[in-house]
C-alpha cells in the first residue's frame, strides 16, 4: 500500500501527515498557517495525493518551525509512501501556468536528495510567510524524501508564483510516482535507489 503516515514532536511543534499516493485529491489540512495549507491543498489536489496534515508550533515566535518541520515529515512520509521504487516511473515534469505566473518543474525520485530553486520573489513576505521559507520547506521535503527537485518560476504576482510553484510540483510529483504498467523492476541501473 502506498500510504504513509508520520510524526514528529520536537519542543518547538507537534506535527502528524498522512499521505496516500493513489487518492483523489482529498485534503485535511491544519498546520496552523492558512497560506501553507493553501498551498499544501494545491499540492494534493493536482498530484491527486489524499493529504492529511495535523500541526501544532511555536506560532507566537513565527511561523518557521512549523513550515520547516511540516516539509520535513511530508518528506518522510513521500519517501516512506514511495518505498523502494518498484515499478515507479521515477521522473516527473510539468508546467503550471497561473495568469502571469510560470513554474516549471522538474524531480527525480530516486534517493539523492537535491534542490535547486530558482524563483524570485518581489516581496519579503507571501501569505504573511518569509519568502526564504518556501525553498527552505521544499529543501527540507527533498532532503527526507531523497527527491531531486528543480523549480524554475516567475511572475509578478507573489502568490500566483507560489502557488504556481506548489501545483506544478504536484503534478511533477503524480508523474513520478505513477505505477508504470506492467513493470515490477526498481527503475534504475543500480539495482535500487
Amino acid at each position: 500500500m502506498r500510504r504513509r503516515e508520520e510524526e514528529r514532536r520536537t519542543a518547538e511543534t507537534a506535527v502528524r501527515i498522512l499521505i496516500e499516493l493513489d487518492g483523489t485529491g482529498r485534503t485535511t489540512l491544519s498546520s496552523g498557517v492558512p497560506f501553507l495549507d493553501h498551498m499544501l491543498n494545491s499540492f494534493a489536489r493536482h498530484g491527486h495525493f489524499d493529504l492529511e496534515v495535523e500541526a501544532t508550533g511555536d506560532l507566537d515566535v513565527d511561523v518557521h518551525h512549523t513550515v520547516e518541520d511540516i516539509g520535513i515529515v511530508l518528506g518522510t512520509a513521500l519517501g516512506h509512501a514511495i518505498g523502494d521504487g518498484r515499478g515507479i516511473r521515477r521522473f516527473g515534469q510539468s508546467a503550471v501556468p497561473m495568469d502571469e505566473a510560470l513554474a516549471k518543474v522538474a524531480l527525480d525520485c530516486g534517493g539523492r536528495a537535491f534542490l535547486l530553486f530558482d524563483a524570485p520573489f518581489n516581496g519579503p513576505t507571501v501569505g504573511g510567510i518569509d519568502v526564504t521559507l518556501l525553498p527552505h520547506f521544499f529543501e527540507a521535503l527533498c532532503q527526507n524524501a531523497g527527491i531531486t527537485l528543480h523549480v524554475h518560476a516567475y511572475g509578478l504576482n507573489d502568490h500566483h508564483r507560489a502557488e504556481a510553484i506548489f501545483k506544478a510540483v504536484g503534478v511533477a510529483l503524480r508523474k513520478a510516482v505513477a505505477l508504470d504498467a506492467g513493470s515490477t523492476a526498481i527503475p534504475s541501473t543500480k539495482g535500487l535507489l
